[in-house]
């Protein structure tokens, strides 16, 4: 273990003899700069005097040596504009690299402030573990009691493990592309509707910035260490793992590309519209790829509003519905003709080396002319290296999205991370088909990037067969953009790679319910960087709600403690049955809004 510690502190020199480096190199541009901007005077005063020579010259010199002359002079000032534009050229290059050596120094700033925390996190290690070795030898008996059930939790991780490590399955499919000349339009107006989006942002002055994060140090494995196999909401966290925002703004962060669903809506085919909804489940993860803090889990009873009516044309709805399991319900309504709404409960196991987030529950799309519905649930989020290493999310698992109405599906592969494999990462891939079967499209792309979808003009069985499956070959079309990811603004790794969405999402608001998530006093305290107080707030909070359950089951059942207790009672969600599915989920009573526009909050619980 010391070893390892050494090894981490010689590479410190390392990196600022690189910085001192590039800042050389840099003084070194400048100087050779200022030589040629030097030459280049001298250039243009000698051949000023060379023009003005020659231009005597040329009236002392008879005809045929005054053409002669001309020529010459044509040519020192041609020289003269060569040597201007090489000094141009020169300039251009040192400007590009200062830009270059900026981007530079961050990420070398970012990888020594990464290096730093791997080493205290190992140098705690190390410490445990002489602990645990002092321990050991101190209470031989209690190891050996412990032995077998510790051996079954390492053969459950080490199986779990083994999912992500594996070499993935090849894909079931192969495509063969040709051309198609309308390619071009479908892709331009897509980036219309993207240029508006960042029109009406603009226009309406939301904030693009937060307060930078603190570097705060924390010691994980000293919380983490008892959270091996339990349930992770079920457990106290600090602040310093959280990000400033909630559960409820997390999940309405899935309309960050609503205008699939806009353009879904108008779509004529439902084929077709099958690939934007596809592409709009895939791009709700892609915000998370640098995502890896955790968000606040909210109180019984928060919630959050977004309301884009004048901009977007929709209206959003979260409300905190159950606390044991934590469970979410949302609800958006948009003038532009689609209804969307989920219940979504969390469950989080982890297991030492990776934490595995399972979203549970199904989320509906309803288009209102056409009546088709839509029906998919979300995919498994994992958080590798909690303990040591740079921390790193991924998505797997496979998402089937059926159109109630006409029986199409979508069948969706989030192909988990493989050190083996030769996919590009963070792949998806999934293919179309209508009610009989019958592939059409076939969609492909990154869930962090973007998603394409490629028409199916022929198909027919392969001649290989691997491991007893016969691939299908798919000819298609050249393949259409559906959506690509937003980039992210400057110094968005200060501001925990929030969207442009994300940052709005806390913004202060008049006019919201006093259970919004923006009132909730320690997530604004973290957001301003006064982690300490929040810390301390997030427990007032928490021993409040504790005691807020304690007062409800005492009104129910007085004087006795043994009943079950039925339940917190939402304000703006009733369990109903879905007609189509035939679960029983929260969907929206309504009255919300209205009473917003009354400003008659008086049926709200005091939560915060």
């Amino acid at each position: 273990m010391k070893t390892h510690l050494h090894v981490f502190v010689v590479d410190e020199p390392t990196s600022q003899s690189d910085r001192s480096e590039i800042q050389g190199t840099l003084k070194i541009l400048v100087s050779k700069l200022d030589d040629l901007s030097t030459c280049n005077d001298l250039i243009a005063k000698h051949g000023a005097a060379l023009q003005r020579s020659l231009s005597e010259l040329e009236g002392l010199i008879p005809v045929e040596g005054g053409e002669k002359i001309k020529a010459i002079n044509e040519l020192a000032t041609l020289f003269r504009i060569t040597s201007n534009a090489m000094i141009n050229a020169c300039r251009d290059f040192l400007d590009l690299a200062e830009t270059h050596s900026r981007r530079w120094q961050r990420e070398l700033q970012y990888e020594r402030e990464q290096r730093t925390h791997l080493e205290e996190t190992i140098e705690q290690l190390a410490k445990q573990h002489n602990s645990l070795e002092r321990a050991w030898r101190e209470a031989p008996t209690l190891v050996s009691r412990s032995e077998r059930p510790l051996k079954e939790e390492a053969s459950d991780e080490d199986e779990d493990t083994e999912f992500f490590d594996a070499m993935e399955d090849s894909p079931a499919f192969i495509t063969v592309t040709t051309t198609e000349n309308t390619q071009h339009r479908s892709v331009h107006s897509l980036s219309l509707s993207v240029l508006l989006y960042s029109d009406n942002h603009v226009s309406l002055h939301r904030r693009t910035h937060i307060p930078d994060k603190p570097n705060y140090s924390l010691n994980l494995w000293s919380i983490m260490k008892n959270c091996i196999g339990k349930e992770l909401s079920k457990i106290p966290m600090p602040v310093n793992f959280n990000e400033p925002l909630s559960m409820l703004q997390r999940l309405t962060e899935d309309l960050e590309y609503h205008e699939l669903l806009d353009k879904a809506a108008r779509c004529d085919s439902s084929l077709e519209q099958m690939c934007l909804v596809a592409a709009f489940s895939v791009s709700s993860y892609s915000t998370t790829v640098h995502r890896t803090a955790k968000p606040f889990n909210p109180l019984l009873g928060e919630t959050y509003e977004l309301d884009r009516l004048e901009e977007f044309g929709y209206r959003s709805l979260c409300e905190q519905v159950s606390h044991h399991p934590p469970a979410a319900a949302h609800h958006v309504i948009s003038q532009r003709g689609w209804t969307l709404w989920q219940e979504i409960t969390i469950a989080s196991k982890f297991r030492g080396k990776y934490l595995s987030i399972m979203p549970l529950g199904t989320i509906h799309l309803h288009f209102h002319s056409s009546g088709n519905h839509y029906v998919w649930r979300k995919v498994t989020s994992t958080v590798h290296n909690i303990i040591v290493g740079k921390l790193w999310i991924d998505q797997s698992g496979d998402i089937e999205i059926v159109n109630q109405r006409t029986k199409e599906t979508c069948q969706l592969k989030f192909s988990p991370y493989s050190y083996f494999s030769r996919d590009v990462p963070r792949k998806v891939t999934g293919v179309v088909t209508d009610s009989d079967g019958q592939a059409h499209y076939i969609l492909s792309g990154t869930w962090d990037d973007k998603m394409e979808s490629a028409k199916i003009i022929h198909s027919s069985r392969g001649g290989s067969v691997l491991e007893g499956k016969q691939k299908t070959v798919y000819q298609t079309l050249s393949p259409k953009l559906l959506f690509s990811s937003h980039c992210l603004r400057e110094n968005a790794e200060n501001m925990y790679h929030f969207s442009a969405l994300a940052l709005t999402l806390n913004e202060p608001e008049e006019g919201v319910g006093p259970t919004d998530s923006r009132l909730r006093p320690d997530q604004r305290l973290m957001e301003d960087g006064r982690w300490d107080e929040a810390n301390s707030e997030k427990q007032r909070l928490e021993e409040k709600q504790r005691a807020a359950r304690r007062r409800r089951e005492a009104e129910i059942f007085p004087g006795s403690s043994k009943q079950e207790y039925e339940g917190y009672q939402p304000l703006w969600f009733h369990q109903r049955r879905n007609s189509i599915t035939g679960e029983t989920t929260f969907v929206y009573k309504g009255d919300y809004w209205e009473t917003k526009e009354r400003q008659d909050w008086s049926m709200c619980p005091d939560i915060f």
